[in-house]
């Protein structure tokens, strides 16, 4: 292969189908074709979203893989079912009447006749292909495109963006590769090149030297292996210290030292073969000191999958462009072709370097969740670093030597993962990158002061600002990157005094139809609870007597319910339902029933465990009471008990029930915790 690294060729549907004199033969070691209705359906669905979101805007559909055999004949490897469904789509547009050009029929089948002529015959279907699957398909693609772009002038808008502004990205694989080989390392991986694939091949194609392009694949692949420390793949002194703890280089150039010890592993082998590109596990026996699974000395649960994680460190690269727009960068993966196309003078060694010192940061200065069961005698939220001891054995120790720091930034760092499981809603995870790229040494006493404010300010100036906030009080777009981030870093201003009317205002207090209390003030809201205990009497032999202890229980709204299970509290992952504690259907509004909109106020809810909530959702407050405090422990504690509901529950056994008047007087307490300045 020389010095080419993936012939790549980025093309519209139109160029593919219309503007191209090109033949795609299907080989007889190919299936027929057999997309069903789901996945056409969300074929167009996925296109649809993506011209409502900017009718400008290229979308990536997918890859083609294909063998020059000569004079414009190309035999398909990987990518018929798609490429044979946007035919289809085409002729669904010319039949009804929306497309400009008329597709040519340049899709054929080397040994299939009947599924040659079908697709020749488009959209003009006879008696002859009944029970055909490409008729089938062409079908589903109508009733697809009728239902999800019913108006007759969006459908229009909607096929020229379709023609080109979808686009697919044509590997065209040598000729001297062996085929059979290839089509058995597809066949056993059983998808299509990723998109990050495609980026690392765009990047590379930009870097002239042999030395880089091997470098910078051997970064690559160790960081893209979320699941292990990157020091366990890239064990180098030069770069992490003796100790393999810290981040010694300051910028790309830095990394040169490593050419030759990367050139002497490479054993002289061609860089890079597709073989190698498309089946991972290959690139990194050859390139990365990983070893089997026996020899992993740490594991974990990632955050978040490397796609992701390459658009962190890409909005991370582009914040020092002047005219970079962080607020209308997207975190969602389906747009990561995109964002690096429009990325387009991003430097890769820049890039490159990033990506290093960012996983770095983000496996030794961010949490994990270990592969451990959440328990109640166990918290599998781990924020450690790999390090190597003066015995040079590698082993892991906490982030912080400091244990209140250690619990306080692991509290925080889980309670924001908590909150934003979805990988594209993971701006926390950019925001600590970005502070830990720009912090000189890594103060971790600043560090947490920095995790803390963050939270803070996401509390006081996104979830209680009503601007920032939808019709269902959930974050609008861009509302946190307005509120955190100010010119091309991070937003050190004060933060608001607030009093509990703010809050009322917006979550209302059961006089007036709730719109909703969003998942983050639940699990902000039990940071608090934590930290207040922590402040307050924590790591104190306190008997129930004491006034400290006494003084504490009265802030929180009731009365002593021992101190175990604030020692023992982690923000667990069991826990995703929001619990109604009077049920919903209790609700009447007469003959002193709760009515709906004191049901669904903030002082009615908290954070159960799903399977936990399933079961007794429409159980009375005592039965619950009763149930969830049985000593027996039929529901394990964790899946329960956030802080909040503990309280609720020991409020509702101090009064002998739970009606407007308890729920009125706990969530005024919450909501002073909530605001007030410890």
């Amino acid at each position: 292969m020389g010095n080419n690294i993936l012939p790549l060729k980025e093309v519209s549907i139109e160029k593919l189908f219309t503007d191209s004199e090109s033949t795609y033969e299907i080989p007889i070691y190919q299936r027929n074709y057999a997309w069903e209705k789901d996945e056409i359906t969300a074929l167009v669905q996925d296109v649809y979203d993506a011209y409502k979101k900017n009718s400008e805007n290229i979308y990536y559909i997918g890859t083609l893989v294909s063998y020059h055999k000569g004079d414009r004949v190309y035999e398909i490897i990987d990518g018929q079912q798609r490429l044979t469904t946007i035919r289809l789509l085409l002729g669904v547009l010319k039949e009804l009447d929306v497309l400009e050009k008329n597709p040519k029929n340049q899709i054929t089948y080397r040994a299939r006749k009947k599924s040659d002529d079908t697709l020749k015959s488009i959209p003009d279907f006879n008696v002859d292909f009944r029970d055909n699957d490409i008729v089938k398909g062409f079908e589903f693609a109508k009733t697809a495109i009728k239902e999800i772009v019913p108006k007759k002038d969006e459908l229009k808008e909607f096929s020229t963006y379709f023609n080109n502004n979808v686009h697919i990205i044509h590997y065209q694989v040598p000729k001297d590769i062996d085929l059979n080989h290839y089509f058995e390392v597809m066949n056993s991986r059983g998808q299509q090149l990723e998109q990050h694939e495609i980026v690392k091949a765009k990047l590379m194609k930009k870097l002239e030297s042999q030395k880089e392009r091997e470098l910078f694949n051997r970064i690559w692949e160790c960081c893209s292996e979320m699941s292990i420390y990157v020091q366990q793949n890239f064990n180098q002194v030069e770069i992490f210290g003796k100790n393999l703890c810290d981040f010694l280089l300051q910028k790309y150039e830095d990394l040169s030292d490593l050419s030759e010890a990367t050139e002497q592993n490479s054993e002289n082998k061609m860089f890079l073969s597709i073989e190698e590109i498309i089946n991972s596990n290959t690139v990194g026996k050859d390139y990365v000191k990983i070893g089997d699974e026996s020899e992993k000395k740490d594991s974990f649960q990632p955050l978040i999958d490397f796609s992701n994680f390459l658009l962190i460190v890409l909005k991370i690269t582009r914040m020092s462009e002047t005219d970079f727009s962080p607020v209308e960068f997207n975190l969602d993966d389906k747009e990561l072709l995109a964002e690096f196309e429009k990325a387009e003078l991003v430097n890769p060694r820049v890039f490159i370097f990033n990506l290093l010192k960012a996983r770095f940061l983000l496996d030794n200065y961010v949490v994990h969740h270990s592969k451990e069961e959440d328990t109640l005698e166990n918290n599998p939220w781990k924020l450690q670093q790999w390090t190597q001891g003066s015995d040079n054995k590698e082993h892991l120790k906490n982030l912080c030597e400091n244990k209140d720091m250690q619990d306080m930034l692991v509290q925080l760092l889980s309670m924001f993962e908590v909150s934003f499981t979805a990988r594209k809603r993971k701006n926390y995870l950019f925001y600590c990158l970005f502070y830990l790229m720009n912090s000189a040494d890594r103060d971790l006493e600043e560090y947490a002061s920095f995790v803390e404010g963050l939270a803070d300010r996401y509390f006081r100036n996104v979830y209680l600002d009503n601007t920032k906030l939808s019709s269902n009080n959930t974050p609008l777009p861009g509302s946190f990157d307005e509120t955190i981030l100010q010119g091309r870093g991070l937003n050190n201003s004060m933060l608001p005094s607030l009093d509990t009317e703010v809050f009322v205002n917006i979550y209302d207090n059961g006089k007036d139809k709730s719109n909703g209390v969003p998942l983050f003030i639940f699990n902000y809201l039990d940071y608090r609870i934590w930290k207040l205990y922590s402040i307050k009497i924590k790591g104190q032999k306190l008997n129930k007597s004491s006034q400290e202890r006494i003084d504490f229980f009265n802030l929180l709204g009731c009365n002593d319910f021992g101190l175990n299970i604030f020692d023992q509290f982690y923000f667990s992952r069991t826990r995703r339902s929001l619990e109604h504690y009077y049920p919903q259907a209790m609700a009447t509004g007469a003959n002193d029933k709760l009515n709906e909109n004191q049901i669904n106020c903030f002082g009615n809810y908290a954070m159960i465990g799903s399977a936990a909530n399933s079961s007794g959702s429409n159980w009375s407050p005592k039965t619950k009471l009763n149930y969830y405090l049985d000593s027996s422990r039929k529901i394990s504690q964790i899946s329960v008990a956030s802080l909040k509901f503990m309280i609720m529950m020991q409020k509702c056994q101090d009064e002998k029930q739970w009606e407007f008047k308890e729920i009125v007087e706990h969530q005024k307490k919450m909501i002073e915790i909530l605001i007030k300045i410890y």
